[in-house]
């Protein structure tokens, strides 16, 4: 059985970038505040051409280069997104027709944070069954024009951002590749951080109210609660991981975790014991990208000469759903 490796990586944000100081010409908050909750600095927000299946798509590009290859070496396209460009079609396939691959299976998931992991779970599957080689894996998001720029929304729309990571996944006879991954949900909490409205079997779907400030067509969290959750179910499957593979949390080299909060982020580097060098944190510049947000800080270190030949790398997300995910990953 043939082990899974990544090949290639890359990422692509947009151009505008906007800061907490932006932010705070249309609502009511300040730089000192965004900062001190989440950490974010800035954030970028797409053009208005720009689709998700285009940021996904430059993303791509730069992933096909370092693997040094070309659209017609993919087997299979895995499209992680809760921004799709439509109801539907899954935007899966608008990037097969955009950068030409072959007609091959574009499969659409949804588990937001998670996506990306849970993304490349599915892809190490396929490939280590053999019944494919080369996977891409692609988490992207346009947040920005579905946020609630109203003072009954700050608390959510300081924290997202565009952006559009992509990995590509193939098999090696190589001792290196994807250990293990874990996958959890928990559907107790699934409205404490949803978008619920127009929900696609109401009847009441056209309703008006849905798009008024504050209402329930925009992003909405239960802060603390999923703050809470995070914290111990980050920790949870991080050791769940690691005692898979007879680790420990000081064998981990680089921790790649869901840029959901530098505060949360930092409660479970500190769990862990983990030293600053041993984790990557993007949010400052990005803010949460959801789906995004792993391929990006990934492809980040790497560039960063963060990652090196035999390094053991784990992946870790918790989101909306509730949805949780980790992979041990050896370079």
């Amino acid at each position: 059985m043939s082990n899974t490796k990544i090949t290639g990586l890359g990422f692509y944000v947009p151009e505008h970038v906007v800061t907490n100081d932006d932010l705070a010409q249309k609502i009511t908050t300040s730089d000192e505040w965004i900062r001190e909750r989440s950490g974010i600095e800035e954030r970028r927000y797409a053009a208005p051409d720009e689709t998700n299946y285009h940021l996904a798509a430059e993303a791509t590009k730069e992933a096909l280069a370092m693997a040094e290859m070309e659209p017609k070496d993919i087997d299979m396209i895995i499209y992680c997104t809760l921004s799709a460009d439509y109801i539907f079609p899954g935007s899966g396939v608008l990037l097969q027709r955009e950068l030409g691959f072959r007609t091959i299976p574009a499969l659409d998931i949804r588990q937001q944070c998670s996506g990306f992991v849970y993304g490349i779970s599915i892809a190490d599957q396929y490939i280590k069954s053999g019944m494919y080689k080369n996977v891409l894996v692609v988490g992207s998001e346009i947040h920005s024009r579905g946020l609630d720029f109203s003072d009954e929304g700050r608390a959510v729309t300081v924290l997202f951002g565009d952006g559009a990571g992509a990995a590509i996944l193939s098999a090696t006879d190589e001792d290196c590749g994807i250990l293990s991954t874990h996958m959890h949900s928990e559907g107790e909490f699934a409205e404490k951080l949803a978008v619920i409205d127009p929900g696609f079997t109401k009847p009441e779907r056209n309703n008006p109210d849905y798009w008024k400030p504050g209402g329930s067509a925009f992003p909405y969290m239960d802060g603390q609660l999923v703050f809470k959750n995070a914290v111990v179910r980050f920790q949870e499957v991080i050791t769940e991981a690691l005692a898979a593979n007879n680790l420990k949390p000081t064998d981990i080299d680089l921790l790649v975790p869901h840029q959901a909060n530098l505060r949360i982020s930092n409660f479970v580097q500190a769990k862990m014991g983990l030293p600053d060098e041993k984790v990557i944190n993007t949010i400052q510049k990005y803010g949460n990208t959801t789906a995004a947000s792993i391929p990006i800080s990934l492809a980040t270190a790497f560039k960063q000469g963060r990652i090196k030949k035999g390094d053991l790398i784990c992946l870790a997300a918790f989101g909306s759903g509730f949805t949780w995910a980790s992979a041990i990953i050896k370079w």
